[in-house]
């Protein structure tokens, strides 16, 4: 992408022309504008799962390359997972981007708004990220808030999906990380192994990236179906055993 910023400069007589252009290529690429901070100085990156419910953001499948997200990107939940590509601006902040540095980081929290016009308020654009993933792209230092351009990519994940089984006896709720392709699921669905064959049940978001049902499902072998948001769908066929109990989790062999 830089490359072709060059190439665009010694066509050109005008910055200004040049900056219209580099702003017409970024969109045409997907490239949206944002800003960034960072959060979480002096904290385990791995902790930093909390609106999602990812426990361990580690663990889950994300490494310590998150954030947190505004409204409009976290969009109720449903954006838990989703991969974004982040870059600093350095057109617009040369003091405190370094160029031509990105970082892909997973939406694994909230960054809530505070009705006092601060950057996470609806309709901005924003990523709280941890710090080892904004020292990828800008400089340290008393800089506080940088603009960055953003575009969604596919999450490369190692390993299968994982289901993480919560609740109590007929209350199933299901923590699902790791996930692959758009990295944000639209719809979940679970059958049991006493189900009639072909029967799922359809489950629906709890907060974050739990999912719940409300069927004694216990002492069952367990699937799961997922549908992400970009409308890839994949089935999981009894990836939890049946002598699974609460609070364990089950990697799959399926990946999208």
């Amino acid at each position: 992408m830089e490359a072709c910023f060059f190439k665009k400069v010694k066509e050109l007589e005008s910055l200004s022309v040049l900056e219209c252009i580099i702003l017409t290529n970024v969109e045409a690429d997907g490239w949206l504008s944002g800003h960034a901070t960072f959060y979480g100085t002096n904290q385990d990156p791995a902790t930093l799962g909390g609106a999602c419910g990812y426990d361990n953001t580690i663990h889950s499948g994300f490494g310590v390359n998150t954030a947190a997200v505004s409204s409009t990107l976290f969009r109720g939940g449903e954006g838990c997972g989703a991969c974004f590509q982040v870059m600093c601006n350095y057109n617009t902040d040369p003091k405190w981007c370094l160029r031509g540095r990105s970082v892909t980081v997973s939406a694994t929290n909230f960054c809530p708004p505070n009705n006092n016009g601060g950057w996470c308020n609806f309709p901005h654009q924003h990523f709280d990220m941890s710090m080892p993933a904004f020292l990828r792209i800008a400089r340290q230092g008393n800089e506080g808030i940088v603009p960055v351009i953003y575009r969604r990519v596919s999450c490369k994940r190692r390993g299968g999906v994982r289901f993480t089984l919560k609740g109590q006896s007929s209350f199933n709720m299901v923590m699902i990380s790791n996930v692959g392709g758009s990295g944000d699921v639209k719809a979940a669905w679970i059958r049991g192994s006493r189900m009639r064959r072909g029967t799922w049940l359809a489950m629906h978001r709890n907060w974050g990236a739990n999912w719940q049902s409300s069927v004694d499902l216990r002492n069952q072998r367990l699937s799961f179906k997922l549908t992400l948001v970009d409308g890839r769908a994949l089935v999981f066929s009894n990836v939890v055993p049946s002598t699974w109990g609460f609070g364990q989790t089950f990697s799959s062999r399926n990946q999208f």
